[in-house]
């Protein structure tokens, strides 16, 4: 099966949230994504909502309930109590944990499994009795030991941090050995039962090598480097060339 695509909403949310107005709509823009071959829609309400706001959680969830049957509602954060309060009101089809601090601009760094091991196991399972799929924030580093981890506490999947592969843009002769250890890392997951998604920093330009690389990627989760397309390209095409460049047909 091709990856498939789930567009990260919260650069969205940050511009609408500049002014006290309702634009752009994430509802809106959400729709459109999912109108133009997205299977899926991923938000990270942190604890200031400083761009998406836990109001916006019901919203989305409506929208793939009325008219996106097929889609799924993946919630990315720290969990929190507060956190796992919004998942289990927003039933979202998955939860992508993150051991972000609050006050971070945005995840740079996956769990460290062997010191969150026995947090870890506890979280997971109060989100699997809700539930939701469950995948951890991982390094891609080629530790298979940290891999097995992640598996022993519980977790369906894997989201490789992909930023340091992103930020090889201006520096191309750099991605071929982090994109290794990003495949390796994959090959160990796969190997065990688990599913791997990807996420951070991720364009049209990487993806493909990406996928290339690990074939059975199961989902990319996109935000920042496809909302700055769609300012150029639009919404829907932008989320086209995404959808192929992940290697589907759209």
């Amino acid at each position: 099966m091709p990856t498939t695509l789930s567009v990260n909403l919260n650069a969205i949310a940050m511009l609408r949230n500049r002014r006290d107005l309702p634009w752009p709509s994430v509802e809106g823009l959400g729709r459109i994504a999912l109108q133009s071959g997205a299977s899926g829609l991923t938000v990270h309400p942190r604890p200031d909502q400083r761009h998406i706001r836990f109001s916006d959680l019901p919203v989305i969830r409506n929208l793939i309930d009325d008219e996106f049957p097929e889609a799924e509602f993946n919630i990315e954060g720290y969990p929190t109590g507060e956190f796992l309060e919004l998942c289990k009101d927003a039933a979202p089809e998955q939860v992508t944990l993150v051991p972000d601090d609050p006050s971070q601009a945005t995840s740079d760094h996956g769990w460290d499994f062997r010191k969150h091991q026995a947090f870890l196991t506890d979280v997971v399972a109060r989100l699997k009795k809700m539930g939701a799929r469950v995948s951890l924030f991982a390094d891609g580093d080629g530790d298979a030991e940290a891999v097995k981890i992640a598996k022993a506490v519980g977790a369906d999947r894997i989201e490789l941090y992909t930023g340091p592969y992103g930020g090889c843009h201006d520096a191309p002769e750099r991605a071929g050995p982090i994109l290794e250890a990003l495949g390796k890392t994959a090959d160990a997951a796969l190997a065990i039962g688990l599913g791997v998604n990807a996420g951070h920093d991720l364009t049209v330009a990487n993806l493909p090598p990406l996928v290339a690389r690990i074939p059975k990627l199961a989902e990319v989760s996109i935000g920042h480097g496809l909302t700055a397309d769609a300012l150029e390209y639009g919404m829907a095409e932008t989320v086209r060339r995404f959808c192929r460049a992940c290697g589907q047909k759209a």
